[in-house]
């Protein structure tokens, strides 16, 4: 199974999670980012960041009570009624494993407009490891890449709670999709 490798709170995210209570829904995120296999060929680039996008994707909805978003928001999104009131908490989830590097600004960006506009009260990124970004896919966003968007976009200036996954251990590279020309449908590679 996969683990949380490095997690960091932004902002006084540890204490409005403490507050709203929001730690059920920050350690449902932790167990379904741990609750599957994730092995990869160890090799630099040998493997498709696209896949384990895919893997964690299911992850989500297997869970259940995940809204997930395709584009122009948040990916990932679960309420949580609050003592059976029409009051709930709201915990938004960017997954930023498979595109490049700099789709993290966007990431941070969606989370940002999400908080301020009180649609999430908390946001977690979560990303590969940089030993596992090594493994996937060239121009995969990973850890310290994060670290120097967050610094960039000054997010550490909103509550969030930055997450990096490692690999299992090794195993059979997860597939690529061969390149294809403009405008043609990918062909899997074998």
């Amino acid at each position: 199974m996969p683990k949380i490798d490095h997690e960091q709170s932004f902002d006084g995210a540890e204490e409005l999670i403490q507050r709203l209570g929001l730690d059920e829904l920050l350690n449902e995120v932790r167990r379904i980012l741990t609750s599957f296999s994730l092995l990869v060929e160890e090799r630099r680039d040998a493997n498709s960041a696209k896949v384990v996008r895919s893997l964690i994707d299911e992850q989500f909805k297997k869970a259940g009570g995940w809204t997930q978003r395709r584009s122009g928001g948040v990916d990932w999104i679960k309420r949580q009624a609050i003592n059976s009131r029409p009051r709930y908490i709201c915990v938004g989830v960017e997954i930023q494993v498979s595109g490049r590097s700099d789709m993290l600004s966007v990431d941070l960006i969606h989370l940002r407009k999400e908080l301020l506009q009180g649609k999430i009260d908390l946001a977690v990124l979560v990303v590969p490891s940089d030993r596992l970004g090594n493994f996937l896919t060239d121009r995969v966003a990973k850890l310290s890449e994060a670290k120097r968007h967050i610094d960039m976009a000054r997010a550490d200036e909103m509550p969030f709670v930055l997450m990096a996954i490692e690999h299992d251990g090794p195993g059979p590279a997860l597939p690529k999709q061969a390149k294809s020309p403009a405008g043609t449908t990918p062909i899997p590679r074998s």
